[in-house]
């Protein structure tokens, strides 16, 4: 083979962007609730064939996570004996399926607009299979970022992963926004037999009717693309050296590095994957606990209740167009993922997280206080601004940058596999329980009582997360991803070196 001497960025850059693709689509598919939730519900409520609750509305908004558990599961199956590269493909096709099915559930089977227990299970089959989608793409975006991407900028190149799931999550915003135009938004109100009306059922007969429909079926354009684009990129150089493709990955780490660093690279991968299958805590129990605790921290701070119910979140306050606030609240998110992706390699993991918790639970805490003493609505709307764009810069990009970072090659899939499985529970399980605690009502305080526990327990979960990483996250900034394999390698049948002792060097 011809190996190219010189190394491309821009080669590099073009691959990395087709993957955060997936990552766009990971962010646009788990947000795009927040425009259709309304509509859906109001929807599903006339049906006569059973009540829709507010439990229901809440697992119907948030069944996709189950597909993403799924989905999460598979994921180091899926890596590990189709690759990277065919993951992600099969990934496209889920979202596109799943696009499609959820904009006309009734395909075939049901009568189109006749709302029915029967059609809600299928609706959510429709998004538990993008779920599933969502959940390959999650383990695998960031894994295939990780083993292309040079040790110097890995940790930058990956937090565009979570830029792209931030944009996408954006992109929907504006989309579901002009998608609404003119039109109205159900008004649904609970009578004291606990059943809904939709007190102006007139004016919002387009959205109930059509406006969900294309806000879920518009994913199926930026699926497509994806499916397509993935086709040309290569497989990850780490996945072919573990299957024996050692010419075939040493061309890709050429083009990415040049020849002689690729042969470098190459024997350094090849030093770590000799043994193709060791056990999943060949490396002790620590890296894998760290791994999942991560995921579970970036879910239990609450920041996905905020992003899929928006709109509900700001029309509760009374400040004007929800919509309007959402759009600028996703434009926040972006500018405050930009602050990881330009400092992650400058500042490190860890201090990025823990100013980022801090900053959540001030937020998160400000908001409880709003609810708690009847402050101006003004408050609480910054307040949550506060709190989404301090996930941003810290536990949205840096969990996805350290889970992809600490694992060893050689259990890499699978370990990522149960911690990404871990955070789309922990994800459903907030998600699916926002809305009942939310509109908790107790000790006179109407559902100002459920606004605030919501957010003071999750004030309270980003206190404990900072503290979590403080004492027990190492440091990754400029490892490679073998000497990360090397840190966690156990010395004399002693375990793995401990996190503290690995961050001292620092």
């Amino acid at each position: 083979m011809n190996y190219p001497e010189k190394g491309s960025k821009a080669y590099l850059f073009s691959i990395v962007l087709v993957a955060v693709m997936g990552g766009l689509l990971f962010g646009y598919d788990t947000a795009v609730i927040s425009g259709a939730e309304k509509g859906l519900q109001a929807f599903f409520v006339g049906a006569s064939d059973f009540v829709y609750t507010d439990v229901i509305h809440g697992i119907t908004s948030s069944s996709a996570l189950l597909g993403c558990i799924i989905g999460a599961t598979v994921s180091g199956f899926c890596a590990q004996y189709l690759g990277r590269k065919r993951s992600l493909i099969l990934a496209g096709i889920l979202f596109f399926v799943s696009a499609l099915g959820s904009y006309e559930p009734e395909f075939i089977l049901f009568t189109h607009g006749r709302p029915s227990y029967s059609l809600l299970w299928m609706f959510n089959a429709y998004r538990i299979i993008g779920g599933i989608g969502v959940g390959l793409a999650s383990a695998v975006c960031p894994m295939y970022i990780a083993e292309v991407a040079p040790s110097n900028i890995r940790g930058t190149l990956v937090s565009w992963n979570q830029f792209a799931i931030i944009f996408g999550q954006l992109v929907v915003y504006f989309v579901n926004f002009m998608i609404l135009g003119d039109h109205a938004n159900p008004i649904i109100e609970k009578t004291a037999e606990n059943i809904y009306n939709i007190v102006n059922l007139s004016d919002a007969a387009w959205t109930i009717d059509r406006g969900w429909r294309y806000m879920f079926g518009s994913e199926a354009i930026v699926a497509g693309l994806f499916t397509v684009l993935v086709c040309f990129v290569p497989e990850s150089p780490r996945y072919l050296s573990l299957v024996g493709r050692d010419e075939r990955a040493l061309m890709v780490l050429s083009r990415i590095n040049g020849l002689a660093k690729a042969r470098e690279t190459l024997a350094e991968i090849k030093a770590t994957v000799e043994v193709k299958s060791e056990k999943l805590f060949s490396f002790g129990v620590m890296v894998i606990f760290l791994g999942i605790m991560l995921s579970v921290f970036q879910q239990a701070v609450g920041i996905n209740a905020v992003l899929y119910f928006a709109p509900r979140i700001f029309d509760s306050m009374h400040m004007g167009n929800p919509m309007v606030q959402t759009v600028i609240m996703g434009i926040i998110n972006i500018a405050f993922t930009l602050v990881a992706v330009f400092t992650v390699e400058k500042w490190g993991r860890k201090p990025l997280l823990i100013t980022g918790s801090i900053g959540m639970a001030i937020g998160a805490l400000g908001v409880a206080a709003v609810n708690l003493f009847e402050l101006h609505p003004l408050v609480s709307v910054v307040c949550i601004m506060v709190y989404s764009a301090s996930f941003m810069f810290s536990w949205g990009p840096i969990c996805w940058v350290l889970i992809a970072e600490i694992f060893p090659n050689t259990i890499r899939g699978a370990a990522m596999a149960i911690a990404v499985a871990f955070q789309w529970i922990f994800n459903f399980i907030v998600s699916s329980t926002f809305v009942p605690m939310y509109n908790m009502e107790a000790f006179g305080m109407g559902d100002r009582f459920g606004h605030m526990f919501a957010y003071a327990l999750y004030g309270v979960i980003c206190v404990v997360a900072a503290w979590f990483v403080y004492k027990l996250v190492p440091e990754t900034k400029g490892k490679t991803l073998e000497e990360m394999s090397a840190l966690w390698r156990k010395r004399d049948g002693k375990g793995p070196a401990p996190a503290n002792r690995a961050v001292a060097a620092e």
